[in-house]
């Protein structure tokens, strides 16, 4: 079965070609390259022996669109990832973020609403829960203001989708992640953000490398326990197969809606300081960092509730913050050779 992933030499996207490419689908990739690079290719072949189709093309470009589901019209499914997704950035820059994150999705799904039916697995994120009330988050949650572009484009194309599905043969999962990090164990793929990263994860370990100067931590009178922020942190692999069990379920007729939608997380929550200590004890580096002001569009707390992907999807997360931060470090050691 062929498989498009949109963004998939992307972080979390070459994952996710990985374990589809692992359970034997055929995979296509398109990506714009615009935070990727075609050497990723070489890390997904290393793992898995194979070699995915690649596709360089800017979604945002509809003819291009067109011209590629006219080429691919054999699709089992489509997990679309690529999207621009750094909070602050979007602050700074909204309209990127509208038209990166907004058009590319409607123009796939009108490709895909003329088929008799598709399957669409959406890359969506718990920011579209904003400052949630409860803790831990259910997929229930009250969806709240965004405090972000990048939080509202999410939120909007969750709308989009939901309308889309009523009226066309499109059945999907909506996917809401929380904090994706680590690498793929083998260290052939990882995360490699072009320029100064968004992340705190991919800074810690530039950090740790001697890359970065220090480490800034935004905020430390936050109503936590250590004053700082707290996410729930996933390790990228655990996360790339509830992609592969969802396609799964969507091509088997599992699915019990037409939209389904599951919270990915560990159900743990860690503080920023928590990470960096962590961090501290699994590489043997000191971090230099500093404590700097809050940073616009941060959310205080968010933890995920699994329970629905454990029950319906047969999903559960693996692998311990420890874990997710070894391998991090593990890959980038490795790429500063």
């Amino acid at each position: 079965m062929k498989v498009l992933v949109t963004g998939g030499l992307g972080f979390i996207g070459s994952h996710t070609v990985v374990e589809l490419q692992n359970e034997g689908f055929e995979v296509v990739i398109i990506d714009n390259l615009s935070n990727s690079s075609e050497d990723v290719l070489k890390g997904i072949v290393a793992i898995t022996g194979k070699m995915p189709i690649f596709e360089k093309m800017d979604l945002r470009e509809k003819a291009a669109v067109q011209n590629f589901f006219r080429k691919h019209s054999d699709l089992a499914g489509v997990i679309h990832f690529a999207a621009s997704k750094a909070v602050n950035e979007s602050v700074e820059n909204p309209l990127l973020y509208y038209e990166n994150n907004i058009s590319t999705l409607v123009y796939l799904l009108q490709e895909l609403q003329q088929k008799p039916e598709a399957n669409f697995i959406f890359s969506s994120s718990c920011t579209v829960y904003g400052e949630a009330e409860k803790m831990p988050i259910t997929e229930d949650a009250p969806i709240q203001p965004a405090l972000s572009p990048y939080g509202n484009t999410k939120q909007i194309g969750e709308e989009i989708i939901n309308e889309v599905c009523k009226v066309s043969g499109i059945n999907s999962v909506l996917l809401r992640y929380f904090n994706p990090m680590g690498a793929h164990p083998s260290a052939e793929i990882g995360e490699l953000p072009i320029g100064v990263p968004q992340n705190l994860i991919p800074f810690i370990t530039q950090t740790g490398i001697g890359l970065r100067q220090e480490l800034s931590v935004y905020g430390d009178d936050y109503p936590t326990p250590d004053g700082t922020c707290i996410r729930d942190y996933i390790h990228v692999v655990d996360l790339a197969k509830a992609h592969v069990i969802a396609l799964q379920r969507l091509i088997n007729k599992k699915n019990l809606a037409k939209v389904e939608v599951f919270n990915l997380g560990t159900g743990t929550g860690s503080s920023v300081l928590e990470v960096i200590n962590t961090f501290e004890k699994v590489s043997g580096q000191k971090l230099p960092y500093k404590i700097v002001g809050r940073r616009e569009g941060d959310i205080i707390t968010a933890y995920a509730n699994t329970d629905k992907a454990n029950e319906f999807l047969g999903w559960k997360a693996q692998s311990t913050l420890e874990q997710a931060l070894t391998s991090a470090w593990k890959w980038e050691q490795k790429i500063r050779r």
